[in-house]
């Protein structure tokens, strides 16, 4: 629950969604957590000093947020073809709402706009077969040690298939190419024994990853510990650098009464509980190679099952 410095763990969480306006979203944020309505632009609102932060509103289209910035006037021509964007944007580009690192037992506190959220009819990954809307989760580290970032990733790899099967991925997100799966010359070398220090770890990754279209996004977090050797390799203004890991697989399904943030978080507590415990991970770790060095193994054997062995799922409660 605390990082290394003592300090309680937080977590970022990003909502993908449609069917609201961005003011009505704003004045939901601002009438369940708070705080002071900050606008940036037509695409991009800030709701600041809220109970838990400062929270983000945007479109999800980095072109548009860049005409709305604009100080100057636009020539006719020009602003016709930023309306059209926006009409055609609004219905294929998600909002986002982009949290504060929230601390972890403070997450619960999310759940009431969730709700309002619903109830005046955001629409989420369900509602449309071309809605590749999901929910982020941006857990902060431990420890930013080469043996723990290793220990996620090996427990991640492990658990990827058991966590797509549980998180009942839709196929509108598996088609787009977001949440890729890390490629299968990575996941090798991650589930091979010995801890690689944090400059191989960090190299290993972006030659089998430069790219932010993986289910977990590390470059954020490598960003974090070394920016130019990031820099060196990608080439994306969009990586903003973290502490956090980036956790892009659920669904965003808001429009379903039953779905709640704790479900996702409690996939995830899967992840953590495995990387926390080493013996765990390495007899996971030997069972999942023996699994893909069977000939034909994805034929004979259901991997996500099996996972399903070193998967931590909490009472309820």
């Amino acid at each position: 629950m605390d990082n290394e410095h003592g300090q309680p763990r937080r977590v970022g969480v990003e909502l993908e969604f449609s069917g609201l306006g961005i003011e009505t979203i704003v004045r939901i944020v601002k009438s369940v957590l708070g705080g002071e309505i900050d606008p940036i632009s037509p695409y991009e609102y800030k709701v600041r000093e809220t109970a838990l932060g400062d929270f983000g509103i945007e479109l999800d289209y980095a072109y548009l947020k860049k005409l709305g910035r604009r100080d100057q006037p636009a020539a006719d021509i020009e602003r016709l073809s930023e309306d059209l964007l926006a009409a055609v944007a609004k219905q294929v580009v998600p909002f986002e709402i982009v949290g504060p690192p929230v601390p972890i037992d403070r997450l619960g506190e999310l759940e009431p706009l969730i709700t309002a959220l619903r109830e005046a009819g955001a629409r989420g990954t369900d509602d449309s077969p071309i809605y590749a809307f999901g929910l982020h989760l941006n857990p902060e580290l431990p420890a930013l040690d080469a043996a723990t970032i290793h220990a996620y990733l090996r427990s991640f790899a492990v658990l990827f298939d058991w966590l797509q099967k549980v998180s009942r991925v839709d196929i509108s997100r598996r088609v787009f190419p977001y949440i890729q799966p890390f490629p299968r010359a990575y996941v090798d070398r991650l589930l091979e024994t010995g801890t690689p220090d944090l400059g191989a770890l960090i190299d290993d990754y972006l030659t089998h990853n430069p790219t932010r279209n993986r289910a977990l996004d590390m470059l954020p977090l490598w960003r974090h510990l070394d920016a130019a050797r990031v820099d060196a390799v990608i080439d994306d203004q969009l990586v903003n650098a973290r502490p956090t890991l980036h956790y892009r697989l659920p669904n965003c399904e808001i429009e379903n009464p039953d779905w709640q943030l704790i479900q996702p978080w409690q996939h995830w507590l899967a992840v953590e509980h495995l990387a926390a415990d080493p013996a765990a991970l390495e007899e996971a770790c030997i069972a999942y190679r023996a699994h893909r060095d069977k000939w034909l193994s994805g034929l004979v054997g259901n991997w996500a099952d099996q996972a399903g062995e070193w998967a931590w799922v909490p009472d309820d409660r």
